[in-house]
């Protein structure tokens, strides 16, 4: 429990109307999960506006509400609270309520389009293994030391944030290594907490449904770095065109990299890179994951480990799941995994597994977009998979209330039809079958979009469907 005055002592106040001296046991956005002696925020979303659930919040125990617009009939015994932004106080909020828990360990955020997840899972990784108690926050999972928890968001909601983070501080956690997405920063949901440091790893088309355009995208990821503090540092890929933008207004110590000169050596077994007058050895394979590993060996001596136990401790680590993952059958046709589902991850997979494809053989590709999300990468997407594969089956990735045949039909918009290189199956399972049978021994399947992802989102609803689980029924 703590009290009402403490919990608003920070925020931008415009009116207060009654007691401010409460108990106040929980704060709730959602007018659902409100009770007894609940604090309410009411935000304004993008498809409903919580101040239309005042009321039933109060019927449901709340006994103070936390809002952004005028009130016009009040409850008696219920202290109206009204703010400049509901977002940034139920952040607020939720740091005072768990007496801010970010100040208690050193929290590291990553932003940017693509490798937000291979760079915070790999931080998480190396750090356990160097025997820290961390946590971690990601697209995939989220996790304190062993226990995992099942991650909703990429970036969760402000109060479940904050009370993940109480637990990690908690359970002896000194580090926490956590995913900031786009939409997170501009929902104001890391607001306020405090950031040891932030990397950013680039800037490509994606979101532009939510943020319109470019500009918007890269002012959402700029906040993040506005926001640091001078004791903070920022680890920025200075090879990104965005790189100087992003960092033109922030406070922290910045440490740009660049790999543009920089000798790096691919094979299946992985990557070495030549940085820092040493060899840095990754079991990941790409060139665009030497960026990822980069970023991740500065970031870990910023954070005071030696060097040489970065080096010994980085090159064991395995990419996350769902991340350039290999799949063998007995045909010999081998897949790759992976959740490519931008055109510049795409383009960066595709190339990849083109370099790892012995002579000879094919890559035949699996790809869709999403539907409900930015429709002007769908026929850049599709040219990027018929350019850079042999063959390529377009198929559904959670088409969600769209149809599926008319985001296929926007994804080969354009394509030479009588190359005879490509065909649309909206059904993944069956994409996956064909896909497998139309390869031989030696061939690589690249499975683009879904990664980790354990479903589809059909108009119907979410169903469980699990590439792996696919594979493994059909390469038997």
């Amino acid at each position: 429990m703590k009290i009402l005055s403490e919990l608003i002592s920070n925020l931008e106040v415009v009116e207060t109307t009654g007691e401010s001296s409460l108990q106040i046991s929980s704060i709730h956005f959602d007018s659902k999960l409100v009770e007894k002696k609940s604090l309410f925020v009411a935000i304004k979303g993008t498809s409903r506006d919580g101040h239309d659930f005042i009321e039933e919040a109060i019927k449901r125990g709340a006994t103070a509400i936390v809002c952004d617009q005028k009130i016009l009939k009040k409850k008696p015994n219920v202290t109206y609270i009204r703010v400049h932004d509901s977002r940034i106080a139920v952040a607020l909020l939720a740091q005072n309520f768990y007496d801010h828990p970010s100040q208690k360990l050193r929290l590291i955020g990553v932003t940017g389009t693509n490798g937000k997840t291979t760079t915070a899972t790999l931080l998480f990784n190396l750090f356990n293994s160097l025997g820290y108690s961390c946590a971690l926050l990601s697209t995939i999972e989220n996790k304190i030391n062993k226990k995992t928890y099942p991650a909703t968001h990429t970036t969760y909601e402000p109060v479940a944030l904050t009370s993940f983070l109480n637990e990690a501080v908690s359970e002896g956690c000194e580090y926490a290594f956590m995913e900031c997405s786009s939409h997170a920063i501009d929902q104001k949901r890391v607001w306020g907490l405090e950031f040891a440091g932030a990397i950013f790893t680039n800037l490509t088309l994606d979101h532009l449904d939510y943020h319109k355009t470019m500009e918007a995208y890269a002012k959402s990821k700029k906040e993040l770095f506005d926001n640091l503090s001078e004791k903070s540092f920022a680890v920025i890929n200075k090879d990104d065109a965005w790189a100087k933008y992003l960092a033109s207004q922030t406070k922290a110590k910045k440490y740009f990299f660049s790999l543009k000169e920089t000798d790096i050596k691919q094979s299946l077994e992985g990557l070495e890179i030549s940085w820092d007058g040493e060899t840095i050895k990754s079991r990941l394979i790409g060139a665009f994951n030497a960026y990822n590993v980069v970023g991740v060996y500065i970031t870990a001596t910023l954070l005071g480990i030696p060097k040489e136990k970065v080096l010994s401790h980085i090159a064991k680590l395995t990419p996350p799941s769902g991340r350039l993952e290999f799949l063998s059958s007995q045909k010999g046709v081998h897949a790759v995994l992976d959740y490519a589902h931008t055109p510049d991850a795409l383009e960066n997979v595709l190339k990849t597994v083109r370099e790892i494809t012995p002579k000879g053989n094919k890559i035949i590709t699996i790809v869709g977009c999403g539907g409900e999300r930015d429709v002007s990468k769908r026929p850049i997407m599709g040219k990027i998979a018929f350019d850079l594969s042999d063959y390529t089956v377009f198929s559904s990735d959670n088409p969600r209330s769209e149809d599926p045949e008319q985001i296929l039909q926007e994804m080969t918009m354009g394509l030479p039809s009588e190359t005879g290189r490509y065909e649309s199956e909206s059904d993944r399972a069956k994409a996956i079958k064909k896909a497998f049978d139309y390869a031989k021994a030696g061939d690589i399947v690249l499975l683009a979009g879904k990664g980790h992802e354990d479903y589809q989102v059909l108009k119907e609803g979410k169903i469980h469907f699990s590439e792996k689980e696919q594979w493994g029924k059909i390469s038997k």
